[in-house]
Parts: C-alpha cells; sequence; structure tokens
C-alpha cells in the first residue's frame, strides 16, 4: 500500500474552487477521520493566516451550514497559509520552508491553466516536489497538441503514477454505481453487446445558461466543457469490458480501448446550438458562434459494440437538469401478439445525478381484457443517501493516498482529444434555440430512425416526454 500523503498544499486556496468543493470536502474528510495533516493554502491575495481562515470559515458556512462542528474547528486549526507571486521563486522557498518534516506533501494545482507549466517548474526548483503528488484541476489541455504539452510538461517533475489529473465526474455516486451495476449482476452482461442493444443515448441537461462565466465559456464551448471529459467517461462506463480487478489499473486499462475504439468522426453527425439570450451575457461576443449546445453520433469500431450507435448531447439551457443514459434493447425478433412492441419499449436507464442515483428498466406487460395488447411499464429503483461521499472528498481522499484509479490517465487524456479534435474542427453551423426547449430541432434527425430522443424527466421516475 502507497505511503498516504502527509500534507495538502492547496495552490489556489483564495479561488471559487476551493471555496465551493475542495473545503467542504476537506472537512468531510477530517469528520470521517480521513485528514490529521496541515492543509497549507497559497495564493497571492495579500493575505494573512486569519484571512484565510476566515476564507475557509465562509466556504463551510455558505455550503455545509456551519462551521462550529468539531471537524470545522479541527480543519481550521490545521491550516497554514504562504502568501506570494506564482511567478516567484521566493513564494516557493517560503513553501518549503512552510512544509517543515512533510516527507510526501500532495499538491493541489487550483490555479489557472496558464500557470500550470510555470508552478511545477518553480516546484521542482525549490525542492518541494521531491517525493511529492500532484492533482491537477481540468481542463487537461484545449486540445490533443496541447494536452501533450502538459503532459510533458508535468513529467519534467513529476512520474505518471504521482499525477492526478481530476475529474469530479468520475468520482460521483452514480457513476460508480453504474460500474457496479454492469459488473455485479450476471443477467447483465450476456445481453451487454451488439445482439441485444439497438442503440444508447446519454444526455447531459442544465436548466442554466453560463452563470457570468461567459468570457469563460466563450473560449471552451459545451464540447470541450463536457463532451471531451464527462460525456467520454460516460460511454468508457457504459462499453468497457470486465476489469481482472475494480482498483489500481485494470479498470484504467479497459476504459482507455473503448477510447481508442471510437471511430474517427466524419462529421456528419453533429449538430451544434446555441440558446438565444447567450450572446447578451456579459463577456460573450455578439456575433459569437460558440455552442452551448452539442450533439453526435459516434460508433465503436469493436467485436463488442460494431453497429451499435452511441448518440451523445449536451446543452445549457435545457427543461431539466439531469444526466442520463438509455440503452435501448432491440425489439423482439417476431411480432407474435395483435401490435406491434413500439421502440424504445424494452430498456435500461440510467439516473447519474445531479439529484439521486437511479436504475430502471422498461418492459411490458399486458394490458387488461380480451386482446393480447400491452402496456409500457418501468421497474424503478432510487438510492439517495446522505451519507455518499461527495466527489471531490473521495477524489482528493483517493490522491492522499496514492490511488488513481478514478483520475484520468495520461493516454487516456490524449485518445479523448484525439476524438474531440475532429469534432471541434468540424465547424458548421450554430442553431439557435429557445431556452427551455430540448434544443435545436436539427438534431432530431438523427435519432429519428431509432425512435427519436429520450428526453429525461424533471423527478427522474417514469418516461421523458
Amino acid at each position: 500500500m502507497s505511503e498516504r500523503s502527509d500534507a495538502i498544499v492547496l495552490l489556489g486556496a483564495t479561488g471559487d474552487l476551493a471555496h465551493r468543493k475542495i473545503y467542504p470536502a476537506l472537512a468531510a474528510m477530517v469528520r470521517r477521520g480521513k485528514l490529521d495533516a496541515p492543509v497549507i493554502g497559497v495564493a497571492r491575495s495579500g493575505w494573512g493566516l486569519e484571512q484565510f481562515r476566515d476564507r475557509v470559515r465562509d466556504s463551510l458556512v455558505k455550503r455545509t451550514g456551519s462551521a462550529d462542528t468539531p471537524a470545522a474547528g479541527k480543519l481550521l486549526a490545521q491550516l497554514r497559509y504562504v502568501d506570494g507571486d506564482y511567478q516567484s521563486a521566493e513564494t516557493f522557498a517560503r513553501l518549503k520552508e512552510a512544509l517543515k518534516d512533510a516527507r510526501r506533501p500532495l499538491f493541489y494545482l487550483a490555479i489557472p491553466p496558464s500557470l500550470f507549466g510555470l508552478v511545477v517548474k518553480l516546484l521542482g526548483e525549490s525542492g518541494c516536489a521531491g517525493n511529492a503528488r500532484v492533482v491537477v484541476e481540468k481542463p487537461f489541455g484545449r486540445d490533443y497538441a496541447s494536452a501533450k504539452d502538459l503532459n510533458k510538461t508535468l513529467h519534467q517533475v513529476f512520474g505518471e503514477s504521482s499525477i492526478f489529473r481530476i475529474d469530479h465526474f468520475l468520482g460521483k455516486e452514480p457513476v460508480q454505481n453504474l460500474l457496479y451495476f454492469r459488473f455485479a449482476n450476471s443477467f447483465l452482461e450476456p445481453i451487454w453487446n451488439r445482439n441485444y442493444i439497438e442503440s444508447v443515448q446519454i444526455t447531459m441537461a442544465e436548466t442554466i445558461g453560463v452563470e457570468g462565466r461567459g468570457k469563460f465559456y466563450e473560449e471552451v464551448g459545451a464540447i470541450r466543457d463536457v463532451v471531451q471529459n464527462h460525456l467520454l467517461e460516460v460511454v468508457a462506463s457504459l462499453a468497457m469490458d470486465p476489469p481482472v480487478g475494480y482498483w489500481g489499473e485494470a479498470q484504467r486499462d479497459e476504459r482507455i480501448k473503448v477510447l481508442r475504439a471510437i471511430s474517427p468522426f466524419s462529421g456528419r453527425s453533429l449538430v451544434r446550438g446555441q440558446y438565444r439570450g447567450y450572446r447578451g451575457e456579459t463577456g460573450v461576443a455578439p456575433d459569437s458562434g460558440v455552442e452551448t449546445y452539442a450533439a453526435m453520433q459516434l460508433h465503436l469500431n469493436s467485436w463488442r459494440w460494431q453497429g451499435v450507435p452511441f448518440f451523445l448531447r449536451a446543452g445549457k439551457s435545457l427543461p431539466v437538469t439531469a444526466t442520463e443514459v438509455m440503452v435501448i434493447l432491440k425489439a423482439p425478433p417476431q411480432q407474435v401478439f395483435d401490435e406491434p412492441v413500439p421502440p424504445q419499449s424494452n430498456y435500461f436507464r440510467f439516473r447519474l445525478g445531479p439529484d439521486q442515483v437511479a436504475i430502471a428498466a422498461g418492459a411490458r406487460t399486458k394490458s387488461p381484457g380480451e386482446r393480447m395488447a400491452g402496456e409500457e411499464v418501468e421497474l424503478y429503483v432510487c438510492n439517495s443517501t446522505s451519507e455518499a461521499k461527495e466527489a471531490y472528498e473521495r477524489l482528493i481522499g483517493d490522491a492522499m493516498g496514492g490511488d488513481a484509479t478514478l483520475f484520468a490517465r495520461e493516454d487516456s487524456v490524449e485518445a479523448a482529444w484525439a476524438i474531440c479534435d475532429p469534432i471541434i474542427n468540424t465547424g458548421g453551423p450554430v442553431y439557435r434555440y429557445e431556452s427551455g426547449s430540448w434544443g435545436p430541432r436539427e438534431a432530431d434527425r438523427m435519432v429519428a430512425a431509432y425512435g427519436g430522443w429520450y428526453n429525461p424527466s424533471q423527478n427522474g421516475s417514469g418516461c421523458g416526454s
């Protein structure tokens, strides 16, 4: 078992990500007895330790409801702070002094990607990085070439086993549940292939727009924001072969096989959209062609999945906030009864949040009466527990323990960009759509032959409309 990290250094300690996600996660780790090490904040805010503590205290009040719990008090007592410019060697000399006797620190880069290279270089030159681990926040580049450059930069100081590229989506309980359901139930594996599955749909919908992040979104767009990472991770979870074990490299080895099997994108099945009102957001160009919606069809060139289309779509300002997967089974080979079985009658449906973990199976049963006619039913199981770990708590704990199972590996990051580069470069029109709709109608054509899009419902149960 790997030696656990004995200090956490958070670069970008005064930023929004730390305030929203990281400090509540650290407090939860303290509460569970999983964090008993100094937490050193680094930022260029001109603050001292007490102002840093106030920032963490404010985060806990706003995100968890209180900063007066024993766990919060212990976390606040474990805080240290180093103020300084990220471009100054002096800042990192003082950081090394603050680390004192720490033998294996964990550095968390919650900073703009433009600073990754310089900060990693200075961590190495200052002697801070010896025997250390590093957590790198998204985005891992903005295309294939920049992703390769970033990996090269990281490897100049850290070995691959010490690099943890964090995508919180992989740490979410619903995504873990998807993998568990697949490989813990023997009835599923015999039909989980091209012989029984007609098509797969993955929808990631949000009711919100860009929420004041127009400048950021202008540089990213929907494909870079969620397709290159989140949706391709879901594809890998759905399509991967059983790993020889869950932990270590076994799962990551199977995931990369899926990404490498995705056929080169032809551009014939891409629809990009933009909600009306986006161009009026702060930081957005008045003639912006950035997509806030993207739908596409992918194929896997593999024995298991040959000929099965995977339809992906993601968008903002849609009717609900939900991530759902619909695995649609093929219709029975012969019509025995009085009426044909409608398409999409037999399926497995996975609700991947954000509000719940749910699994459903669609089937048909006979309607009362003399005719041999049926109706659709759904077998639905929903699991929601307050004891479930939040993604950042799980992932920071794993990184401290040296377990990279739920983190993106160098080859998978580059493989995902190799898929998405042609999609991004395809360009084409950006269709306008009304806020609160399911996106541009042009996207409906790509799934028309498979029964149309399945639209998730607001509460996650029953059939969407």
